[in-house]
């Protein structure tokens, strides 16, 4: 196969210029700088240098330019495996929302009576925010004071007035 140089249109340059700095995902962002040093005429090595990966990568992005465009570039579909507790989501999300956890401990005690997975407490922290579900902070109910001790501090004002 012949090699493929690297040359962009006017309407990709600015593209590529204008997401290789603004482009939420660093990973594109590297792939734009890399694909900028090949159509300054960078060879191949020195632009994998440069943006700290390794040559064979620089090629898998050019053929991924040549193949499908600067859209084959801006794709970043990497996800992580699934952990157990993937396969509970809905029953854990209907258990906490019927009856909320008011700790982590609890909610790790409750998924692994639910599931038989039991997981720490960090873990589980991060699986419940993956759900949507939110931590809330529960604060007491302010009582109004009891007469008595009304009573008590008005005669105390009282008494300081009168001193």
């Amino acid at each position: 196969m012949a090699w493929f140089r690297v040359k962009l249109s006017e309407a990709e340059q600015e593209i590529v210029k204008e997401e290789q700095e603004c482009h939420p995902n660093l990973h594109v962002r590297k792939r734009m700088l890399v694909l900028w040093l090949l159509h300054c005429e960078v060879t191949r090595e020195k632009a994998a240098s440069i943006a700290g990966v390794g040559r064979a990568t620089v090629q898998r992005w050019v053929a991924a330019y040549r193949d499908g465009g600067l859209d084959a570039l801006r794709q970043w579909d990497v996800q992580g495996p699934e952990g157990e507790l993937a396969s509970y989501r809905d029953q854990i999300i209907e258990m906490f929302t019927q009856q909320p956890a008011s700790t982590v401990a609890e909610a790790a005690e409750r998924i692994y009576q639910k599931t038989g997975v039991r997981r720490g407490l960090t873990q589980v922290r991060k699986f419940l925010k993956s759900l949507g579900l939110k931590w809330q902070r529960v604060r007491a109910i302010p009582v109004p004071p009891k007469k008595v001790w009304m009573n008590m501090f008005a005669s105390r004002a009282c008494f300081s007035t009168n001193n």
